[in-house]
């Protein structure tokens, strides 16, 4: 795959990531305050600060002509920007979970939002692949690093199908807030390596050496210099 097609799949796969989680987003969402779910609520929230990185992954490969110091510093921008997205929904869950523990409050059992979860955990695992793999072929830290959002994401749909499943079997309502606090870590972990890395992140730092801005089918793109 030439590097005009990699950053046009780039640029196709960071759209379908906007779709889905404002989809995903609003049905969740939905289905939450019927039945009055905060796991649900909160997943909805995840959902949309998901499409906000995509959104991000949007704006950089959307066509443009740059130099190399240029690509180095709108992939280090776009990598920080996940960054933020990620220490967003980690505090975010923290608190729900460390609410929901204090409260002891059980999600309602929901059907939909059971179905919801199945079904992300099918959609986001691959949608991560696609992203890493294109990420790593174009040398592109921001989109490796939007893809673990992306994994991160899948994660807190297993916490969700536990959190709902669990409950909703054997009454146990500590489950999806235990199985949240296990996903901050990892949330805030990646979070913190984006947002205040001084260096292109994500293992390819070496790469933007090798690395210059060129416009192939009206994509901006980046070939081997």
């Amino acid at each position: 795959m030439t590097p005009a097609d990699l950053t046009r799949r780039a640029r196709r796969l960071s759209w379908l990531t906007v779709a889905y989680n404002v989809a995903e987003g609003v049905i969740s969402l939905l289905l939450g305050l019927a039945a009055g779910s905060a796991a649900l609520v909160g997943f909805a929230l995840d959902s949309f600060v998901e499409s906000l990185s995509g959104g991000v992954m949007v704006w950089r490969f959307s066509p443009r002509e740059m130099s190399e110091e240029q690509t180095e510093r709108v992939e280090r921008r776009a990598g920080r920007l996940v960054g933020w997205t990620f220490l967003i929904l980690g505090m975010y869950v923290l608190y729900e979970s460390l609410a929901k523990l204090l409260t002891r409050e059980a999600p309602q059992p929901s059907l939909g939002g059971i179905a919801l979860a199945a079904i992300s955990l099918v959609v986001m695992p691959w949608l991560a692949r696609a992203k890493r793999r294109v990420g790593e072929e174009l040398g592109s830290p921001a989109l490796v690093g939007d893809s673990k959002e992306t994994l991160a994401c899948a994660w807190l749909s297993v916490a969700l199908l536990l959190g709902l499943g669990l409950n909703a079997l054997w009454g146990l309502w500590w489950a999806d807030p235990a199985v949240g606090l296990v996903i901050v870590f990892f949330l805030l972990r990646e979070g913190i390596e984006l947002a205040w890395s001084e260096e292109p992140v994500g293992g390819c730092s070496s790469c933007h050496g090798d690395w210059v801005a060129a416009t192939v089918g009206g994509g901006a793109v980046l070939e081997r210099g």
